[in-house]
């Protein structure tokens, strides 16, 4: 019996050993491989007869057709004191958002290198193709509070180009960046354009429920025999009140030089404000207000007399089936001052509708 014990207690010290030492080869490797898809189907009852929605919408865009939003697999490389990403992906989200990049450019949703300056200090130099530092919503769908994108999201930079130096306090609780970048949204310059954007970023979390955020962009989007300066301001604010209920909301402002040096700025602005509540750990309702006006046509064109000037309100479903697989429904409506928008019978209108629902998992 005390040998069948002693051979007993022996397997399981070296299962445990063989489990400690998976662990920590987990721990060192310094690669890893990850990835995210979401198929979605969206109904307009303006009914479009090219089935895509307004020119505006630059992600879930596609009418009565069930699509992909979303597909990327990315490649991850960390260390104390090197990272990288490459990620490459597809989807309706991609052809619009990348429709100006040549060739292969088109399908890069991330590619990246940083460097950890300092060993005192967690200041980072990385650049490459990276997440836009403009807005709180971004082209992962499980990170964000509704189904489809606010106006001010869809109509500012998701990625951008350049190199970033950032900086977090040793607390946690700021991050400062600033940006050189190729451009509004852009991994490739405009041709004729010499110049570089920059861009700056403040974020301050005081709390683990609580972030106040203030970025900036200046640069110019046109060919420097055109050129025309654009200065945009970005603040927005979460407060999570409870582990149920949470406020989030934002404010953009723009202003671009006027054309033909006539003197003056073309000025634009939006606002979205969104309500959350989770009533069990995996479901969770929010709504959201939003407003957005661009008389001049800097951002959004419309070729109508006061511009595009809208403003939206949309309600949100979702469920977790498991950990990292959920299925959202949204419906939303907008509503212009102009007629910028069409019914099912192609005729102009103010007002537009949608239902939007997605199935989506991250792995």
């Amino acid at each position: 019996m005390s040998k069948l014990k002693n051979a007993i207690t022996l397997l399981l010290l070296v299962i445990h050993t063989a489990a400690i030492a998976q662990q920590d080869s987990a721990r060192k490797n310094p690669l890893s491989f990850s990835g995210f898809a979401e198929v979605y189907y969206g109904y307009d009852l303006g009914q479009p007869k090219n089935n895509l929605r307004p020119m505006f919408v630059y992600s879930y865009n596609r009418h009565n057709e069930v699509n992909i939003n979303l597909a990327y697999l990315r490649a991850n490389y960390t260390t104390d004191k090197v990272r990288a990403n490459l990620a490459l992906g597809t989807g309706t989200y991609m052809n619009a958002n990348y429709a100006a990049e040549p060739g292969v450019l088109k399908n890069i949703y991330e590619a990246n290198v940083g460097v950890k300056l300092t060993k005192k200090a967690d200041i980072w130099l990385d650049a490459g193709v990276l997440s836009s530092h403009l807005g709180f919503e971004n082209a992962h769908s499980h990170v964000c509070w509704t189904l489809t994108r606010s106006i001010i999201a869809d109509n500012s930079p998701y990625f951008e180009t350049g190199a970033t130096l950032g900086y977090t306090s040793r607390n946690g609780k700021w991050y400062i960046e600033a940006l050189l970048l190729n451009g509004w949204q852009r991994i490739q310059k405009m041709p004729g354009n010499s110049g570089l954007a920059t861009g700056t970023q403040v974020t301050w979390s005081p709390s683990s429920n609580v972030t106040l955020n203030y970025s900036t962009f200046i640069g110019n989007e046109y060919p420097d025999s055109v050129r025309r300066t654009r200065h945009f301001h970005d603040v927005y604010a979460l407060i999570q009140f409870t582990d149920k209920f949470g406020v989030l909301a934002g404010i953009d402002y723009g202003m671009e030089q006027k054309p033909n040096n006539t003197g003056g700025w073309n000025t634009w602005l939006g606002s979205a404000v969104i309500i959350r509540y989770k009533p069990t750990g995996k479901a969770a309702i929010a709504l959201r207000g939003e407003y957005y006006e661009d008389e001049n046509g800097v951002i959004v064109f419309t070729a109508t007399p006061n511009g595009f000037v809208a403003s939206g309100l949309s309600a949100n479903f979702d469920y977790y089936i498991l950990k990292n697989v959920m299925w959202r429904i949204e419906g939303k409506a907008y509503s212009s001052r102009d007629a910028i928008f069409t019914d099912k019978n192609s005729t102009a209108a103010t007002g537009n509708i949608v239902f939007t629902t997605s199935l989506s998992i991250a792995f």
